[in-house]
């Protein structure tokens, strides 16, 4: 059925055409509605007093129809109550607020009161209503009315916050991550936005958006959650040509991840590693949040790293943290430092027996992107700052240290993302012992170079990655890495450069990674021997 509507005059026709009402219609029912939704329409652009006149059939398939649209109002003036609305509200929806009343163009009048109604809700009321009423002219084109308002007398505040499908769920990460607790003002946007955060979290997510309970005196929040795999064991190989002796050569590490195992939050790490340079790494480091239910956690790191035969270095460290909200997490604690040299004979005079205090500070920030498998993390930022003093046999040393972490992805479209990572360290001292410096290298740094090959007191390196994703599980990628470090104990400096591709693949067994990469540092020629392959598999479980 063809349905034509037509005002009073061309001006009223032309502002009919401009609402794009459908013409077509399947029966006459579907005309009628039309019809309501057009005046309904109208009113809310200022003709409150248009009126259907007429409704006519031309033949089986057509209509025509006429609206007289009458005087269109502009503006209402609406007079209010101080002791009921804020001001500081009213501005937000008008530009014109006077002591008793404020202005709003008549498109804007729905918008206006929901945002106020909204407000009310916000406060503890999610059961007012308003109404515009003693409605009466101004002139031609303007109106007058006041704002009613009816709220319950009782605010409403949240009495209990009962879990459900994860019982067992921390509670200390209901009042602290989510900062939402019992007597707190009931804001049903804000609680929903707050419970949107637990998908940040790797060992629990959001069944359903929460409920909530009205009974006359109390008013009760039920979250709907579940337990997540968070338990992640990594792995990787990785093999390249040795320069010196042209045979193959093999390294990678073990990295075992357990999380809230307890329904605690805690999480607990263990790496062992295995380098091309009979280089040994063990560590060990455990976290816990909001210890006595206090806002403050805490982090214990246990690191052992040992270089053939010539030293071995332990790190321990104990980190208070505090958790800011989802995504911002700050530090301050105390790093410990002993190394000591195990050549007995061809002494090294680069290396040395120490030990080190330096206290510390750092910031996270974090941004899951939990609708990704892939890649579950979208951004982050760690930096990290720590001074104290170094002592040895020879003389005791005032030390800085600067460290820094971050990446991001760039969505370029849903198949298509950039891959950028900055990372860097810096030690600042007066002199320096081999046993001390940063060592980098390898698939977690500039890759297409060994295992922690590289030894600097400053370097900085950035990843980049062009990605496209075939789909869900699948994923290739190139590698760009470039590297800049300076060693003073022999007077380097270096830029460094990584080449390559990979690809990554989501099985029921977890994430295979490949990636093929070849290093050299700046002015060398390429020379395919200097390839490295990498191997990893990352299981959640």
């Amino acid at each position: 059925m063809h349905l034509k509507i037509n005002g009073a005059t061309e001006y009223e026709t032309s502002v009919i055409d401009s609402l794009n009402y459908s013409k077509i219609h399947k029966d006459f029912a579907s005309v009628k509605f039309e019809l309501d939704s057009v005046q309904k329409i109208l009113y809310k652009k200022g003709f409150i007093e248009n009126e259907l006149a007429n409704l006519e059939k031309v033949d089986d398939s057509t209509f025509n129809a006429q609206f007289l649209l009458k005087n269109k109002f502009n503006t209402i003036y609406i007079y209010y109550n101080k002791e009921d609305i804020d001001v500081s509200t009213l501005k937000f929806i008008s530009k014109n607020v006077f002591d008793n009343y404020f202005e709003l163009k008549f498109t804007d009048i729905e918008n206006g009161l929901k945002y106020i109604n909204a407000k009310f809700s916000e406060k503890g009321f999610p059961f007012s209503k308003l109404r515009l009423s003693n409605i009466r002219l101004t002139d031609d084109v303007n109106l007058e009315a006041e704002l009613t308002t009816e709220s319950s007398e009782q605010k409403r505040i949240i009495n209990n916050i009962v879990i459900k499908g994860y019982e067992k769920f921390p509670k200390s990460y209901v009042k602290r991550y989510l900062k939402i607790k019992p007597s707190q003002v009931f804001n049903l946007k804000k609680v929903q936005n707050k419970t949107e955060q637990l998908n940040n979290l790797n060992f629990a997510n959001e069944v359903k958006p929460p409920e909530v309970l009205f009974l006359k005196d109390s008013t009760i929040l039920y979250l709907y959650l579940e337990k997540t795999k968070s338990n992640a064991f990594d792995g990787f190989l990785g093999f390249g040509t040795n320069e010196d002796t042209n045979k193959l050569e093999f390294d990678g590490y073990l990295n075992l991840n357990l999380t809230n195992n307890l329904n605690y939050g805690e999480s607990f790490r263990l790496l062992y590693k295995s380098d091309e340079n009979d280089q040994k790494t063990f560590e060990v480091d455990m976290s816990l949040p909001y210890l006595f239910k206090s806002p403050v956690g805490i982090d214990l790191l246990l690191r052992i790293f040992k270089r053939d035969s010539s030293f071995t270095t332990t790190n321990q460290s104990a980190k208070l943290h505090y958790q800011i909200n989802a995504k911002h997490k700050v530090f301050a604690g105390l790093v410990s430092t002993e190394s000591n040299n195990l050549l007995t004979q061809n002494f090294s005079p680069n290396i040395a027996d120490f030990k080190t205090q330096h206290f510390n500070v750092a910031y996270q920030f974090l941004r899951p992107q939990s609708n990704n498998l892939l890649f579950p993390l979208k951004t982050k930022f760690y930096l990290e700052t720590s001074f104290g003093n170094r002592k040895s046999s020879r003389d005791t040393e005032r030390q800085s240290q600067f460290v820094i972490d971050a990446f991001k992805i760039f969505s370029l479209n849903k198949k298509n993302s950039m891959y950028f990572r900055l990372n860097g360290a810096s030690l600042v001292s007066k002199n320096y012992f081999e046993n001390e410096l940063f060592r980098f290298g390898g698939i977690n740094s500039i890759r297409g170079f060994e295992e922690n090959s590289l030894f600097s007191n400053l370097y900085g390196l950035i990843n980049t990655e062009y990605r496209y994703q075939l789909n869900n599980y699948i994923f290739i990628h190139s590698i760009i890495d470039a590297a800049y470090f300076e060693n003073k104990l022999i007077n380097t400096k270096e830029k460094l450069f990584g080449y390559g591709f990979g690809f990554g693949i989501l099985t029921k067994a977890g994430l295979f990674r490949f990636n093929y990469a070849n290093g050299k540092v700046e002015n060398s020629t390429f020379n395919i021997s200097n390839s490295k392959i990498h191997l990893s598999l990352t299981t959640n479980f």
